[in-house]
């Protein structure tokens, strides 16, 4: 009267197996336990189960069930167990085998991996982290998983593991038993779609802003943040979402990385085609009214937060100052990092968080350019909401000009296009093809350390001493030092050039914005 069926249980964006036992015995009185730690979703999930195979035509008998979710030792949270204990019942009580020697014969649940959500009527629902389940049975050595049907095509990225998507408990019960044929879901090939894959703007779609254009190239090239300064409406938000199409192309590692952390964060249907994966860089766009939690990842079971879900991508802040001061001091760390650890009280977790920080802020508050002495006050004030070391930690400052009515008319009056995305792409990748050359694919020009700088950025004797110079009479900090000169290095590989020229540190210089106005 012991049944087992494998199923998993996610910390942070990873899966870990959790066997569930059910052991069931006769009783004049029917009563079921549940252990290993579970939360309230999962002890709810006995009065789920009985009604949904009550409602699929399985006669439940009156016994005494316990199921025991296996290790014992970590918290079990939400609905995914639902599947694997009506499975296991339905075992224990002799309705379905739990070994089957051949495909003929149906699945054999010693090696395969099972979860999924009931509805009362016997409906199986998603679940969250669909494609680390897959991933799980992977590494374990296992044959096949089922999931629901709305998660079958993101388990199916997971190469040799058979995944059969379900959509009731009577349909996963002539499954297992051999009574219905259910072909695996089919392969999707990820190179081909990330190929194909597209950012939704163009840059040509921008008029004027040619300037703000040539930082974003910049940026691109060396993966470096960037802030946009200006008045409403100069196109700001509309660069930021259109960055993405400058980046390079997501490898195959980075998509299923990427699409892991919004599968177990539940999010992957905002991010992903039908396809079930996370093709372009994301891009995500907190409002200014959100917590340190909401940024960072956290809760009672740490889940990733938007700068998780901004990994290998943009994490655009639109207004900037509008920000709690304590939600962007949250930033720094991840910045520098590129992890964040999220510490409970029963362990840690680590989420990755490797993004872009693209921000835009108007100059006051009213978002107009500040005009005489008290502007000027105005715009210093409110500059002052940004500490000092965040500041520092953003590469590129530049200045987005409100656009003239010339250039705005050019597309109704048929005039010449600004510069496009493919354009700015092609420069982006030659410059990272050099860095790539030379320091390797991990080692982006923004993540140069001094000691490299000094040995991959050397300088003629005349820019070191425009660089002295601007050190001076700024009184930029040790940390802008190096950032001047990384995004120095990305600009000499734009063209092409070993040594760092007056030229390359001068427009390096010019991008410390607002270093100069503080």
């Amino acid at each position: 009267m012991l049944a087992r069926v494998q199923s998993y249980l996610l910390q942070g964006i990873d899966a870990l197996s959790c066997e569930v036992e059910v052991h069931v015995e006769d009783a004049e009185e029917a009563r079921t336990t549940v252990v290993g730690l579970p939360d309230m979703a999962v002890k709810e999930a006995t009065e789920r189960v009985r009604a949904a195979m009550a409602n699929s035509g399985y006669f439940t008998q009156s016994q005494k069930v316990l199921i025991n979710l296996a290790p014992a030792d970590v918290r079990k949270e939400g609905p995914v167990y639902d599947l694997p204990m009506a499975i296991g019942l339905l075992a224990a009580q002799g309705v379905i085998r739990t070994a089957a020697p051949n495909r003929e014969d149906g699945l054999d649940l010693r090696s395969t991996l099972i979860a999924g959500e009931l509805a009362l009527d016997g409906r199986v629902r998603s679940i969250r982290g669909g494609i680390a389940l897959s991933a799980l049975a992977k590494s374990k050595g296992m044959r096949s998983v089922i999931v629901p049907a709305e998660n079958a095509r993101e388990a199916a990225l997971v190469p040799d593991i058979d995944v059969y998507g379900v959509r009731t408990l009577a349909e996963v019960v002539g499954l297992i038993t051999g009574a219905i044929e259910l072909d695996p879901t089919p392969r999707v090939d990820i190179s081909t779609l990330l190929r194909s894959a597209a950012a939704p703007i163009d840059f040509s779609e921008v008029r004027g802003q040619e300037s703000v254009k040539r930082a974003i190239v910049v940026a691109a090239s060396g993966l470096h943040n960037l802030l946009m300064l200006g008045p409403a409406g100069t196109g700001k938000t509309m660069m930021a979402k259109a960055l993405p199409g400058v980046l390079p192309a997501l490898t195959p590692e980075e998509a299923l990385e990427i699409t892991r952390i919004y599968s177990a964060a539940g999010k992957l249907h905002e991010a992903s085609g039908p396809e079930g994966l996370v093709s372009i860089r994301p891009v995500r766009c907190p409002h200014h009214t959100a917590s340190s939690p909401a940024i960072v990842g956290g809760g009672a079971i740490p889940r990733p937060g938007e700068i998780s879900l901004a990994h290998r991508g943009v994490l655009f802040l639109d207004e900037l100052p509008e920000f709690p001061r304590p939600v962007l001091e949250t930033l720094r760390q991840p910045l520098e990092d590129h992890v964040v650890t999220i510490a409970r009280s029963h362990g840690a977790m680590r989420f990755p968080a490797s993004f872009m920080l693209v921000a835009a802020m108007n100059p006051t508050p009213k978002g107009d350019m500040p005009v005489g002495e008290v502007g000027r006050w105005e715009m210093e004030r409110y500059l002052a909401r940004i500490s000092g070391p965040l500041m520092d930690r953003i590469d590129i400052h530049v200045e987005a000009p409100a656009v003239k009515w010339e250039q705005l008319s050019g597309g109704i009056r048929g005039g010449p296009k600004g510069t496009g995305t493919t354009e700015m792409r092609e420069q982006a990748e030659r410059a990272r093809d050099r860095q790539i050359a030379r320091q390797g694919p991990l080692t982006p020009n923004s993540r140069l350390s001094g000691k490299m700088l000094d040995q991959l950025a050397p300088m003629t004797p005349e820019a070191l001493t425009l660089l002295g110079t601007a050190m001076t009479e700024l009184g930029l900090s040790a940390r802008a030092y190096d950032k001047i000169r990384r995004v120095a290095r990305t600009i000499a590989d734009l063209v092409a050039a070993d040594t760092l020229l007056p030229d390359h540190v001068s427009e390096a210089v010019s991008y410390r914005l607002l270093d100069r106005k503080v």
